[in-house]
């Protein structure tokens, strides 16, 4: 069974008619918007807010595929249902008669573009990237024939066996295994009944992949995220044409992904700083995997914060690449203040014409919030800046052009004077 709607209306319309051919009433879930709040969804912005719902089935549970209409009865797409203020994701805007149809037709978009895709030398790379691939609430992101399956919310974890299924018809026998790390990710009330476990085969961790030349050490069980940082390839690329000869600061380091990048470019000496032990552990792993010099490189376990205030070593380049300092709007204003923070200190420590690489991944904090932040801390160094480039995720990361909070990764270089 799949999707229509029951609208407890006491007129017919073509709509549902051509519905009721095919499903049973009991079968048929729906939301209906309230007059004048379908605007956002007919320029396909794919969540619904609950103020904005006018009535619904009764009786929906979290994850529930449900279709929208308008308050004239028009079908306006089909997506998950959830209790909350975003009570619906839109998985399409068009009928869905076949899920199996539907997921087997939306992995196969997904590969098909990522084989176009000027990703470099890498057997890595994002398969689904939520809202940008059509999918709100899923990542799958692929470590060398192994895909790692991550849900953001119950109705995507509710179809995972769907999507394995989609995922075996694409792909075949290239996959190795298929990992659901959702735990994390998904509410905690739903969450405690949940372990996080190979959906489809078994691989040994930790796991090696190869970026443009360089190796990587991988582990999705214990790593942050998905195991690794895949949405940087490209920002790692770009600072690796500025580091022969320069002794760089990488805080946030987690794995040292631009920490490796530097180094086989002929970096003079790098550092790399992490609060988690684990982090600095896969930095050393790392290292070996590319018989790179430890004589150039030194690996520190501390908070970025206050090494900024203390290290009277100054740098060439440093990189802040915090994690999301805002996860919701309510914390928008701490997390600018905490990136401003950072940002000050680089900005008055940094050698005369250094570079900054300067990142948010915080998807409520904007271009525009971020960049007149950092104005903000320039403007408290006194220094003279500039902006060299701007950066955003990889292009395996796609934007959902009606969904500008898929733009989620923000980055500007700046030149120190």
């Amino acid at each position: 069974m799949i999707f229509g709607i029951q609208l407890g209306l006491k007129r017919a319309n073509p709509f549902l008619n051509k519905i009721l051919q095919f499903y049973r009433m009991e079968d048929i879930k729906f939301v209906q918007l309230k007059p004048g709040k379908d605007s956002p969804v007919k320029r396909f912005h794919p969540w619904i807010f609950s103020g904005a719902i006018l009535k619904q089935s009764d009786h929906l549970k979290d994850g529930d595929w449900v279709n929208v209409i308008s308050s004239r009865d028009e079908f306006l797409g089909t997506g998950h249902f959830h209790h909350g203020s975003i009570s619906v994701k839109i998985v399409s805007f068009k009928e869905i008669t076949s899920k199996e149809e539907f997921w087997i037709q939306r992995i196969q978009n997904a590969f098909d573009l990522r084989q176009k895709l000027p990703l470099g030398e890498t057997n890595a790379y994002r398969l689904i990237h939520g809202e940008g691939d059509g999918c709100p609430g899923l990542v799958i992101d692929h470590y060398n024939g192994v895909f790692v399956f991550q849900a953001h919310t119950i109705g995507m974890h509710l179809d995972r066996l769907e999507v394995v299924k989609a995922l075996k018809h694409v792909f075949g026998k290239k996959i190795k295994a298929i990992y659901d790390k959702s735990k994390e990710t998904l509410p905690p009330e739903y969450a405690q009944n949940c372990n996080n476990d190979y959906l489809e085969g078994s691989a040994k961790t930790p796991h090696e992949i190869v970026e443009n030349g360089i190796k990587f050490s991988v582990n999705w069980v214990t790593g942050q995220k998905t195991g690794f940082f895949i949405d940087q390839r490209d920002n790692r690329h770009l600072l690796s044409l500025y580091s022969k000869g320069k002794t760089i600061l990488n805080t946030f380091c987690y794995s040292g992904g631009f920490s490796m990048y530097a180094l086989k470019e002929g970096a003079k000496k790098v550092v790399s700083l992490d609060t988690s032990a684990k982090a600095i552990d896969l930095v050393n792993i790392n290292l070996t995997l590319n018989e790179l010099s430890i004589k150039k490189h030194e690996s520190i376990v501390g908070e970025t914060l206050p090494y900024l205030k203390n290290c009277e070593e100054e740098f060439d380049i440093i990189i802040l690449d915090p994690p999301a300092f805002a996860k919701s709007i309510s914390s928008k204003h701490k997390a600018l203040q905490g990136y401003q923070k950072i940002n000050y200190l680089a900005i008055k420590k940094i050698k005369k014409n250094g570079l900054i690489f300067t990142y948010s991944c915080s998807q409520v904090i904007t271009r525009d919030l971020f960049y007149n932040m950092l104005v903000a801390a320039g403007i408290e160094t006194g220094r003279e800046i500039q902006v060299i480039h701007q950066m955003t995720q990889a292009p395996d990361h796609p934007i959902n052009l009606f969904h500008p909070e898929s733009n989620y990764l923000k980055g500007f270089v700046l030149r120190v004077i």
